[in-house]
């Protein structure tokens, strides 16, 4: 069955060793009874051409049939997980995620793509700050990423101004997920009752 956008790649960014959350691996976190990582697998099987993992520690997940790929630039947190994407990515566009985020928005997905033309990334600004992953990233990106992470620049928000991304603001993002639930995620136990997760 053909899939609305064969041209990305949905990658999930697994993220360090989750000390805050006593070491679980966040995308094994469990929403109604199933991984969060397994159904973020399922609506990217839906959506995208191909999927993969960036994971540097990658036996919690040895039972998902996924594309793994490490850190090209180890340590350097999401902007190296999100550098080993665009590496990694035989598609010309990435859409980048948290491992642990939930709530993935199918019509936020939407209204990104609809925004591509032209545009190195688009972002979502939500509550002032910018989302990076819940974001669509051209790999022409990854010039300007390589050169960030060379010097020293690991912040996303940066990267963001650096490439100039189309912002979706929030009124726009509104229309299609009123309370951002699509940017929440999981980083310490007392987030889990909060989001309905389990370890």
């Amino acid at each position: 069955m053909a899939v609305p956008y064969p041209d990305i790649t949905g990658a999930l960014i697994s993220g360090g060793r989750a000390a805050r959350m006593g070491g679980v691996a966040k995308g094994l976190l469990t929403l109604d009874g199933r991984p969060v990582l397994a159904r973020t697998l399922d609506l990217f099987g839906r959506l995208f051409g191909a999927s993969l993992l960036v994971v540097n520690h990658p036996d919690p997940y040895a039972a998902f049939q996924v594309a793994r790929v490490a850190d090209v630039f180890p340590g350097r947190g999401a902007p190296g997980g999100l550098h080993a994407a665009l590496a990694a990515s035989t598609t010309p566009w990435v859409f980048a995620a948290a491992c642990d985020m939930p709530f993935l928005s199918e019509a936020g997905i939407a209204l990104l793509a609809a925004r591509r033309a032209g545009a190195l990334a688009v972002v979502p600004r939500w509550e002032g700050r910018l989302e990076p992953l819940h974001a669509l990233w051209s790999r022409q990106a990854l010039p300007v990423l390589e050169r960030a992470l060379a010097e020293g620049d690991t912040s996303l928000q940066r990267l963001g101004a650096l490439v100039g991304a189309v912002l979706v603001e929030a009124d726009a993002w509104r229309a299609v997920d009123p309370a951002g639930r699509a940017f929440l995620n999981a980083n310490t136990p007392e987030d889990l009752p909060r989001l309905g997760l389990s370890r």
